[in-house]
């Protein structure tokens, strides 16, 4: 969902390398994530427009944030038919199409990704995601398989910016938190990966990570 926080984040001034670890969020920092495109063909404007309003009660975003959180698809479905009556089907036909909302990786991500690896720098990964994306992402992006690990929030049953996530993030991944880079679109989530000792990085392109990390 849309983060008016994140407008008025900004990028540490000072350049965070050398740094031994990149940890990476997904949507809209590796993941060109369209979630409208998945029942585009199937409903008409109006009632994608409803669907996915930022401020719809028992709306979309209501549901992704308890998908990411670890709900499941049948008792999301289900939550959402109890609220807005019928079976869900719009739900249920999101869910069964979510594949769609892939729609690219970011542009400059990949070859981001590479150099950082190619330069010896460990890359991992920290979503605010469901176990099935990741999974449909790193089978459509190869690129993805550059990135050692993945902590995701639905398995964890917490969401970024709570600060166990990191916590646990730091300790599967065997990272020192002086020498690791956190990139992350919303600011409130790089501002907490900071707080927890992490380099966080707002993320606006590639071009811009690469220059906060001094990549050439």
């Amino acid at each position: 969902m849309p983060d008016a926080a994140s407008a008025s984040g900004t990028v540490p001034p000072v350049t965070v390398l050398p740094v031994t670890d990149v940890i990476f969020d997904y949507c809209d920092v590796l993941l060109d994530w369209r979630p409208r495109l998945a029942l585009e063909d199937v409903a008409d404007r109006d009632t994608l427009d409803g669907f996915f309003a930022a401020d719809a009660a028992y709306g979309f975003w209501h549901y992704d944030a308890l998908s990411d959180s670890g709900w499941s698809e049948e008792r999301i479905i289900d939550d959402y038919a109890a609220h807005h009556g019928g079976d869900g089907l719009i739900m249920r036909t999101y869910f069964s199409r979510q594949r769609l909302a892939l729609y690219d990786m970011i542009d400059g991500m990949p070859m981001l990704l590479r150099d950082l690896d190619r330069a010896g720098v460990r890359l991992w990964g920290l979503t605010n995601f469901t176990t099935a994306f990741v999974q449909a992402a790193h089978r459509k992006f190869g690129w993805l398989g550059l990135l050692r690990d993945t902590v995701v929030s639905s398995e964890e049953r917490l969401r970024k910016p709570d600060a166990e996530i990191y916590r646990r993030a730091i300790r599967r991944f065997g990272v020192d938190p002086a020498t690791t880079a956190f990139v992350d679109d919303k600011a409130r989530n790089a501002d907490a990966a900071t707080a927890m000792g992490l380099h966080g990085i707002r993320f606006t392109s590639a071009r811009q990570v690469r220059s906060a990390l001094g990549v050439d």
